[in-house]
This record gives C-alpha cells, sequence and structure tokens, in this order.
C-alpha cells in the first residue's frame, strides 16, 4: 500500500467516526497522563504546543484551557471541523506534512496516532516531530504496543480497517534514541489481553 492510499483510507475512517468520538468519555488512565505531562509542562514553562493526530480536539482543548498556545492538526477533515468548533487553531494534516518553522513549538502531544505510521516511515516522522520543537522541547508519545506487528487489523471496526504499527517495549524505545532523549517510560495495562499502553515523555537534547 502506498502513502496516498494509507492515508486516504485513515482519512475515511476517521471521518465517518468523528461525531461518535466526539461524545465518548476519555478513559481516567488517558486524564492521568494528560495531567502527567502537564506537570511537566510547567516544570519547564513551556508555552507552545502542538498535537498531532488530535481528533476532535478534546486534549487539544484541554491544553489551550490551562493557558498553552496550541495548535491541532489531523488528516482527517471532519477531525478538524470539530477542532475548530471548538475555538482551536487546527490544520488538516497527516504525519508527513508538518510543515512549520524548525523549532516552532516547546512541546508536542501524540496520543495513540503514530501507531498508525508504517515502521518504514516511522523514522521519517520523528525527524520531523524533532524539527518542530525547540531545543529542549518535550515530546510525549503514547501507542498502543507491546508486541511485533504490522498491518490492516481486519477485525477493525472502523470502515475502511485501520492500518496499525506494534512495537515491542524495547524496539519502541530503540525507535526514538536517534532523535530524543527517553525522560521516562511506562508500560500501562488498561485492561487488553494482548496490548499494553506504551507512555513516553521525550525530550530534545539541547
Amino acid at each position: 500500500m502506498d502513502h496516498q492510499e494509507h492515508l486516504m483510507r485513515l482519512q475515511k475512517a476517521y471521518d465517518l467516526r468523528a461525531e461518535e468520538r466526539e461524545s465518548q468519555l476519555k478513559d481516567l488512565w488517558k486524564v492521568r497522563e494528560r495531567q502527567r505531562f502537564l506537570r511537566y509542562l510547567r516544570n519547564q514553562t513551556c508555552g507552545t504546543l502542538l498535537e498531532i493526530g488530535a481528533g476532535v480536539g478534546h486534549d487539544s482543548k484541554f491544553f489551550a484551557d490551562q493557558g498553552f498556545a496550541v495548535i491541532a492538526t489531523d488528516a482527517s477533515a471532519a477531525m478538524v471541523q470539530w477542532c475548530r468548533a471548538k475555538h482551536l487553531t487546527a490544520y488538516q494534516k497527516d504525519f508527513f506534512a508538518l510543515d512549520f518553522a524548525p523549532e516552532s513549538f516547546d512541546a508536542v502531544w501524540a496520543l495513540n496516532c503514530l501507531l498508525h505510521v508504517p515502521k518504514v516511515d516511522f523514522a521519517l516522522v520523528l525527524e520531523g516531530i524533532h524539527a518542530v520543537l525547540n531545543r529542549g522541547g518535550l515530546f510525549y508519545l503514547g501507542s498502543y504496543g507491546g508486541q511485533d506487528s504490522e498491518g490492516i487489523w481486519e477485525a477493525d471496526q472502523y470502515d475502511p480497517p485501520r492500518f496499525f504499527s506494534f512495537y515491542t517495549d524495547d524496539a519502541i524505545q530503540r525507535a526514538v534514541r536517534p532523535w530524543f532523549t527517553i525522560r521516562t517510560f511506562k508500560a500501562l495495562d488498561y485492561g487488553d489481553p494482548v496490548l499494553h499502553f506504551q507512555a513516553m515523555i521525550l525530550q530534545k537534547q539541547a
């Protein structure tokens, strides 16, 4: 599957589920992770934040309400509309099109979105995130993982079924180290019998 086909499948899948996702309550463990990152942002006196894979903008709205200058991005046009309805600055961009000026943001938030990036392209996406972060900037990367697999999830309830890349804990940490220092890594059990959640707070070296 080429990049354009991969992107179109994701856009369609999420466009069709945007309204449903707007009405969903956030899991408590995700709220706690967001609060944990907020403490890091406060301690480092961050002011600007980019969310990639923002969905309907729940997290971007939270950080904006905390006083940060937030830009939200998502590949889905429907998701971006929900972000803008919350009075957020939001753009339709995929992971490969973060065409902001170098060192534009103090922080990046990416929750359960980079798991849609094919493994062959993961380094390129990390390079783009590294480029838009200020020196010393913080990057929250959270994804489901714990096993080594990649491909279309045929049992997915979304239409069309989405593509997922999962990493073992060691593999995901190896993948980010060329670009970032790992400040914290946690494997969180969220109740799935196979996967867990990999929560990382990363830092661009000053």
